[in-house]
């Protein structure tokens, strides 16, 4: 849930006898035109990418960490030959969104008893958002149609500024 780290894992299984070259990433955040090329050593553990690395933050790279936007990130993955050897996928970043949530679900008070009815309807309104964002996750890289995906993505989002707590119960 870190708003400035896109974790991205190699779970690739090179042969053995097999030299494995010119590996790179390629990552397009969303709301953009061009993927930015990473290069990456084969069977590359986990590449923790951040706004730097995007090219969405250009000064005190280092020192000051940037959120990175929620929204679907098309990356791609290759080794030689490129052109044959590479896989893609489609990944919606929900991050923000469910900091969001879970700062609703901090604002909720109560004690060791049953939940007032007022504290029961907001948890049924959150379980009804997170289930959106997770149908959102789905459609997109699951079922392959990022379009319907960032639909229910911001109806969620609707839902949650609605329930945003500033003065919760």
């Amino acid at each position: 849930m870190n708003d400035c780290i896109l974790p991205i894992i190699d779970t690739s299984i090179y042969a053995d006898k097999v030299d494995v070259e010119c590996a790179y990433l390629d990552v397009l955040p969303p709301g953009f035109s061009h993927a930015v090329r990473l290069d990456a050593a084969p069977g590359f553990c986990t590449w923790k990418i951040t706004a730097c690395d995007l090219g969405l933050q250009k000064l005190s790279c280092g020192d000051i960490f940037a959120e990175l936007p929620d929204g679907v990130y098309a990356i791609k993955y290759s080794v030689k030959p490129n052109e044959y050897v590479f896989v893609e996928y489609n990944h919606l970043r929900i991050t923000a969104a469910m900091n969001k949530l879970n700062n609703v679900l901090c604002a909720i008070t109560g004690g060791n008893c049953d939940p007032t009815p007022k504290i029961k309807e907001r948890l049924k309104e959150v379980r009804f958002i997170e289930m959106l964002l997770k149908a959102a996750k789905a459609k997109v890289e699951f079922c392959h149609t990022p379009k319907e995906g960032m639909d229910l993505y911001e109806y969620a989002l609707k839902l949650l500024s609605k329930i945003d707590c500033t003065a919760c119960i």
